[in-house]
């Protein structure tokens, strides 16, 4: 797996792979869904929910980490995979959503700063049925999560510690399309109730 000196990769690298089985898991993919990988970096997630989605669209503000992800595919024998370089807020809009699809899910590991309020727009928007968000920041992931409230509800929130003796950890947060916003696919939890 190809990570460039200008490419985010996790430094605990054995926790990485425990991190991405949960956003995998909470991911919920059964072959058939198209799913966005927001902030995708070197396109570690995106590359490690391939094989369980119909196709993956990955978004990356460093053009280098992208050139990495496209490599990391090929290199893997995956070819359900796209990566865009850009803003994320310039790349990522209801024209591009239009060009691409809208996603059945949506996967988002922003930096520390969080999503800029016009990506939660277009999330908004696009109405994904999920939506897996993993974070470094909690001040910065609640905040967003207040933002996706209108539509969205938690359903599974999971920290995963990275940074052993450290306060710091990655969160691990699904998010479900709520019913009453014309969702026509119920969620895990509502399904089992039936």
């Amino acid at each position: 797996f190809r990570v460039g000196p200008k490419s985010f990769y996790q430094t605990n690298s054995l926790q990485a792979y425990e991190l991405y089985k949960v956003a995998r898991n909470f991911a919920g993919l059964t072959g058939s869904e198209l799913v966005y990988d927001l902030y995708t970096g070197t396109g570690t997630i995106a590359n490690f929910v391939a094989r369980q989605a119909s196709k993956v669209v990955g978004i990356e503000y460093v053009a280098d980490a992208i050139a990495d992800a496209r490599l990391n595919s090929q290199v893997n024998g995956i070819d359900n995979t796209l990566f865009f370089a850009g803003d994320m807020k310039d790349v990522l809009t209801d024209t591009f959503i239009a060009e691409h699809g809208r996603p059945d899910v949506m996967i988002v590991d922003p930096p520390r700063a969080g999503m800029h309020a016009d990506v939660v727009d277009v999330i908004l928007r696009a109405e994904p049925r999920r939506i897996v968000y993993v974070s470094c920041n909690p001040a910065t992931q609640a905040r967003d999560l207040a933002l996706l409230d209108t539509k969205y509800e938690v359903t599974a929130v999971q920290p995963v510690d990275m940074f052993p003796h450290t306060h710091h950890v990655e969160n691990v947060v699904r998010l479900d399309l709520r019913q009453s916003v014309g969702s026509t696919l119920p969620s895990e939890a509502a399904s089992e109730e039936l």
